[in-house]
């Protein structure tokens, strides 16, 4: 905006009605996935409003931006699912796209639902601008029978109306109470997992993952974070000074004590890639030994966002996690204070909410890596969301090839207790897209079979999943990876708590069927989709896309 030779830009700017006093500005954009189609995003114009209030107070230019978002739930169960995961490399790619195209100062990242955010935070660590995530919030849990419900407990009545425990009516009471408003879904799922680990890796205003959306506290955060924006631009902090390798682990850490969705396996380290930092999934593990678990959130237990935000929010998790000297206290975050500075003081209103340190739910971590002969690299699996009987569990496998045919026998009665539900070519590349898999998990729970039926996958499962699921089985199926020898009826062992996940089948056989195993046509040959699967890697990388190798 500046020079002569940059007046062509400043009359384009004219054009839409800016003055010069705002081109003298530093220019911040303010990139919304505001939409009508997802119920997380439906009010970011009005947190976007916010955003811009406080650049205008703080002396910045507000520029608004868009970014597209798919609804999950909406998109759950059909080829809409292909498109979620691989829409967080599209939202990173385009975020970057315009502010460098546009040569923003600075950028506030208004996302709210699962993908959106990671692909936002990936392209604040790409391109490195001062940056702050102001997501929309959480939705109110609903009520049905005088009791909290979520999207879950929706998906869960679907099942249960197919084994007839209930009938129409209740699950039309369900569908017209268990989403009130706005909001991202009100449990412990994917997206508000990825808005509280904001806070915790210090991209984030405290509150950023838990005041509900509809709260005046919300607004009142967009404008702060609008006005904190200006700040970072003026000390010149910036994304990769904030996302060390010491902010993933505390991520991590905080992870462990929320009991956040296994999707975090996958964006994690994602955006870690992004940042120049190698979060090796090994660390996985030795962070759940010696992390206990401290919430029971939705869908592990009865409390949902907005009773984690009145109990003092992500920064009293952290603070009780200080006790025990847990957490890198001395990283930098978007306040301008290091982690230590932020918590100090930071209350736990609600011991039934957040369980004091050395009272927690279990001494060790709400995610837990899985590895053995079905899984050579990694399995993943939310274990403070199973029930303690199937922490170790032996049945036979249930081989399905796409998640329609592992559903329709389900929800007919073909899957009985003791049964290990396998799920395959359904990974990145082989799905393409590794769908999440919220449909099969909530007709299992529905039908009351979640605590005597296992169900693995080289997909992935929604934050609202619960019980024995295990994703992101990789090498997956559609590369040629162990879970597709499987046979119907091999019996396959579980035991989370040794992280392991093996078939029990020789490797004398396992080799014989791998000489047999032919690769599958891809599911999908046109579009993005087909570009993306030729350029994605696996789970346990985090499924980003990489460039193949040219050959010398």
């Amino acid at each position: 905006t500046q020079g002569v030779e940059k007046a062509p830009m400043r009359s384009l700017f004219y054009a839409m009605g800016y003055t010069k006093e705002e081109l003298d500005r530093p220019l911040i954009g303010v990139v919304s996935a505001h939409s009508e189609i997802v119920p997380g995003h439906f009010h970011l114009d009005k947190v976007a409003e916010a955003v811009k209030a406080g650049i205008r107070m703080a002396g910045g230019t507000p520029i608004e931006v868009p970014a597209i978002g798919v609804c999950d739930g909406i998109a759950m169960g059909h080829i809409g699912m292909k498109y979620s995961l691989a829409s967080r490399e599209l939202i990173a790619d385009s975020v970057e796209t315009m502010a460098m195209a546009h040569c923003f100062d600075g950028l506030v990242l208004v996302p709210n639902c699962d993908k959106i955010v990671p692909g936002m935070v990936m392209a604040a660590a790409r391109i490195n601008l001062p940056a702050i995530v102001c997501s929309g919030g959480p939705m109110m849990p609903g009520i049905v029978d005088d009791t909290h419900k979520s999207l879950s407990e929706m998906f869960e009545a679907v099942g249960a109306r197919k084994a007839g425990l209930i009938d129409d009516n209740k699950l039309y009471e369900f569908e017209n109470n268990a989403c009130p408003g706005c909001g991202s879904c009100a449990g412990m799922f994917t997206a508000n997992s990825m808005n509280c680990l904001c806070e915790a890796i210090g991209m984030a205003l405290p509150g950023n993952g838990t005041i509900p959306a509809v709260h005046s506290g919300r607004l009142q955060l967009a404008k702060h974070a609008g006005m904190k924006v200006m700040e970072m631009y003026e000390k010149n902090i910036r994304p990769r000074d904030i996302m060390t390798e010491k902010a993933f682990l505390n991520a991590l850490t905080v992870d462990m004590a929320l009991g956040c969705s296994t999707n975090s396996m996958l964006h994690l380290p994602a955006i870690a890639h992004e940042a120049g930092v190698d979060l090796n999934m090994e660390l996985v593990n030795e962070m759940s030994k010696r992390t206990p678990n401290l919430c029971h959130l939705a869908p592990a237990g009865p409390t949902y966002m907005e009773d984690l935000n009145e109990a003092g929010g992500v920064y009293a998790v952290m603070n009780e996690l200080s006790k025990k000297n847990l957490l890198n206290l001395d990283s930098m975050t978007v306040t301008g204070k290091t982690v230590g500075e932020n918590i100090k003081g930071c209350v736990n209103k609600n011991p039934e909410v957040i369980r004091p340190i050395d009272n927690p739910y279990s001494q060790t971590g709400g995610i837990a890596i899985l590895k053995g002969n079905l899984a050579p690299d990694t399995g993943v699996v939310k274990r403070s969301a199973v029930a303690p009987e199937m922490l170790v569990h032996q049945g036979p496998a249930r081989v399905f090839d796409c998640e329609e045919d592992a559903i329709a026998a389900i929800k007919g009665g073909k899957i009985v207790a003791g049964d290990v539900v396998v799920i395959r070519y359904e990974g990145p590349k082989g799905g393409p897209g590794m769908r999440e898999m919220l449909n099969p998990t909530s007709a299992i729970a529905g039908m009351g079979l979640g605590s005597s039926v296992a169900l693995i996958t080289d997909g992935r499962f929604s934050g609202a999943s619960r019980g024995a699921s295990i994703g992101h089985v990789s090498p997956e199926a559609a590369v040629g990876g162990p879970i597709a020898l499987v046979e119907e009826g091999d019996i396959i062992s579980i035991d989370i708590n040794n992280n392991s996940l093996n078939v029990l089948v020789s490797d004398e056989e396992l080799a014989e069927r791998r000489k047999k195993w032919q690769p599958r046509e891809p599911k999908v040959t046109t579009g993005y989709l087909a570009r993306y699967a030729a350029l994605v890697t696996s789970g346990n990388r985090g499924a980003i896309l990489e460039v193949p190798k040219t050959q010398k």
